[in-house]
């Protein structure tokens, strides 16, 4: 199960308790609070704390006194100028600080966004408990042949089923090992001194879970999502960046709506780009011998027009 019981026990006593408050709050962030979003097989997103909203960014923005004169829809569309002209600093206004369970392979991608605030579950205080991601069988991909850091067709039959077991054996053994250095008893019985944890645990693989508080400022958190949220992401990442998308669209609307039109769903031209869909307007054959543009960059051209 995602959450522990003792994890389960603190959320119900934390939710049991509200506080009264006289700062700004998002309404619909107040319904995340808490409340554990399960993501693949035993990782959750949940949200402890947050700060700001959609008027926490106009006001920045205006530098101004409380929610000041202006109009729900002047915010909106002073929030859709912002994002429009790639105006970060009111977003870095808003902050959302996160617990996260996550294998250790995803937390590696995830580390790379590196504008934000860590703390991850120690290894070398604590033992990891036995929790493995295995990929459901649909997502058990071959290697692309065109995209060398992506996945290609699933697999199927015999063949998905000996790399699963594969997956799942080699995990259970090398967590058997992991107890058996760190065991204060051994085989026989008799007391042992046991491995350090610290070291025991670099023999665990990469698909055990972890787990960290991350905490990021809604700007930082739009690059990540734009980036994880996207198609071409690893699905392990992705499903997570996703469910992070639903929390933010609760947390502030304007703020979402403006991102996902101009960052999600819109795309960036080069020059050269550009110039090919100018040339096409005035009804000009173009192709990617005459455009000036790579074979790579001409089929990832293609796939924005389409």
């Amino acid at each position: 199960m995602p959450l522990s019981a003792d994890q389960q026990s603190e959320i119900d006593a934390l939710r049991s308790q509200p506080s009264q408050t006289l700062r700004a709050v998002s309404e619909g962030m107040e319904g995340h609070l808490y409340k554990a979003i399960d993501v693949l097989d035993h990782g959750f997103v949940r949200v402890i704390d947050y700060m700001g909203d959609d008027a926490a960014i106009c006001q920045a923005a205006r530098v101004s006194y409380g929610k000041g004169t202006k109009s729900v829809q002047n915010d909106e569309g002073l929030i859709r100028y912002l994002m429009r002209h790639w105006h970060s600093t009111p977003f870095e206004m808003c902050e959302i600080k996160l617990h996260v369970k996550l294998p250790v392979f995803v937390a590696r991608q995830w580390i790379r966004h590196r504008t934000a605030n860590v703390n991850e579950y120690s290894a070398r205080y604590s033992i990891l408990d036995r929790e493995f991601y295995i990929p459901a069988p649909e997502h058990v991909n071959a290697q692309s042949v065109v995209n060398n850091q992506g996945r290609g067709g699933v697999l199927e039959g015999a063949e998905a089923a000996r790399v699963l077991e594969i997956l799942k054996s080699d995990s259970n053994r090398a967590y058997d090992n992991y107890e058996a250095m760190i065991g204060e008893t051994g085989p026989d019985g008799e007391a042992q001194d046991g491995l350090a944890r610290e070291l025991a645990r670099m023999n665990l693989p990469s698909n055990i879970y972890t787990q960290w508080y991350w905490k990021v400022d809604l700007h930082n958190l739009f690059h990540f999502l734009r980036l994880r949220a996207d198609a071409h992401a690893q699905y392990e990442i992705r499903v997570y960046a996703d469910a992070i998308c639903k929390v933010v669209a609760d947390w502030v609307p304007a703020a979402y709506a403006a991102f996902e039109d101009y960052r999600l769903g819109g795309a960036t031209l080069s020059g050269k780009a550009l110039d090919c869909v100018r040339r096409m307007l005035k009804g000009e054959e173009v192709t990617q011998e005459n455009s000036g543009m790579s074979k790579g960059e001409w089929r990832e051209f293609q796939g924005v027009l389409a």
